[in-house]
């Protein structure tokens, strides 16, 4: 029986690739309050703004690759049932060949109605004011805005509950409801946590690892390759 290997990931999974994390130091993203362009009250007051500011970021991530850290949690499908529940709005798990993701912040290359939520369709041009669903309504990113309730979050959860190892990778464990998922899992299985400034420590069955992604996964490879 395969045991399921359930990952979590966030903007530090991606760093490596050369995708900034969204988010400085001092709170702005990418030099704009959070507020101005990632709220349905920004685009709402300034939808220009918006959709430029994603625009941006999706230009941005056509020009880069996946990391050897996607690579290599492709692979472990080999040897595992591999779910990963990400944070991240790239697409990076799935060029990589990850055949089982959840997006719980949205998707970079998707947009949708701002009529009808659940009418979703792939892009990868700018999208610009006037660009309509067919029923004439204006497409937005399909992101999750602060605010916004996370509709995969349930899914995420019950993925969770199944687990027989948790892996969670480059993210603070501090955005909610993400961080929660960590509490959602069968208690006492092993956990593994890689993150260059990790915000937990090791534990009984929590071992925390120091590092960036790529040499992350490589040591979460080598410790468990006897499980």
């Amino acid at each position: 029986m395969e045991k399921h290997l359930v990952i979590l990931t966030g903007a530090g999974m991606s760093a490596e690739s050369g995708l900034k994390t969204f988010r400085d130091a001092n709170g702005l993203w990418e030099g704009h309050d959070v507020t101005e362009v990632a709220t349905p009250e920004g685009f709402q007051a300034n939808p220009e703004l918006v959709l430029e500011f994603y625009n941006q970021r999706r230009r941005q991530l056509q020009q880069v690759k996946p990391n050897s850290a996607h690579y290599d949690i492709a692979q472990l499908e080999k040897n595992y049932k591999v779910s990963i529940i990400t944070q991240n709005v790239d697409d990076l798990h799935e060029r990589a060949g990850s055949t089982n993701v959840i997006h719980l912040h949205g998707e970079l290359l998707k947009v949708r109605s701002t009529f009808d939520a659940k009418d979703i369709q792939e892009w990868k041009t700018d999208l610009l004011l006037g660009n309509t669903c067919k029923k004439g309504y204006q497409l937005r990113p399909h992101i999750v805005w602060f605010g916004e309730a996370v509709p995969m979050i349930d899914e995420a959860i019950d993925i969770c509950n199944t687990a027989d190892i948790l892996l969670i990778i480059g993210t603070s464990m501090q955005v909610y409801p993400a961080a929660s998922l960590i509490h959602y899992v069968p208690q006492g299985i092993p956990m593994y946590f890689i993150d260059p400034k990790p915000s937990l420590e090791s534990k009984q069955n929590l071992i925390v690892i120091s590092e960036s992604a790529t040499f992350g996964v490589k040591q979460f490879i080598e410790l468990t390759k006897n499980l």
